[in-house]
């Protein structure tokens, strides 16, 4: 079973569509530092005050900003892949779905996250948390790609 892929924005769905938020557009840019020397997740280092460059966020997390939305997380299937409950998810509707990607995708009036997978002809949507259950898609159903996950953003505060 082959089914196309074609990244764009469902406009008519049987489903409440979620709140999505598109990337402003405009010159303005916040550029801050960014320091060469990484932060050690286990035993302290000195910290080095060299500064590498400036990174600009904007280009850093939309390289495509007319085919860039924002959409929240909801649930906890995606754990595994470091997506939790109210994160903040970059999508970008211009690549091409590939086999490993997350994507944002509509099977059977349903809107999904999850991990796509294609293999011998077989295409499934896997969660990335043991307590979910993969959806395997079946002869006749309708699989649609909103976009690829690029990005999520999670405040600690």
């Amino acid at each position: 079973m082959t089914l196309p892929f074609y990244p764009s924005i469902i406009m008519k769905l049987t489903i409440q569509p979620p709140t999505i938020m598109l990337p402003e557009m405009g010159n303005s840019s916040i550029r801050m530092p960014l320091f060469s020397h990484k932060v050690a997740a286990g035993f302290p280092s000195p910290a080095d005050d060299y500064i590498e460059g400036w990174l600009n966020l904007n280009e850093y997390l939309v390289p495509h900003q007319e085919a860039t939305f924002f959409v929240r997380a909801k649930g906890n299937s995606m754990v595994g892949a470091g997506i939790f409950d109210g994160n903040l998810l970059v999508v970008d509707k211009s690549l091409i779905p590939s086999s490993g990607n997350i994507v944002i995708a509509v099977i059977d009036s349903e809107l999904t996250v999850k991990r796509l997978l294609k293999d011998n002809g077989k295409i499934v949507l896997k969660a990335e948390n043991a307590r979910f259950k993969d959806i395997e898609l079946k002869e006749g159903q309708e699989l649609k790609v909103w976009g690829v996950v690029t990005a999520t953003v999670r405040k600690f505060i």
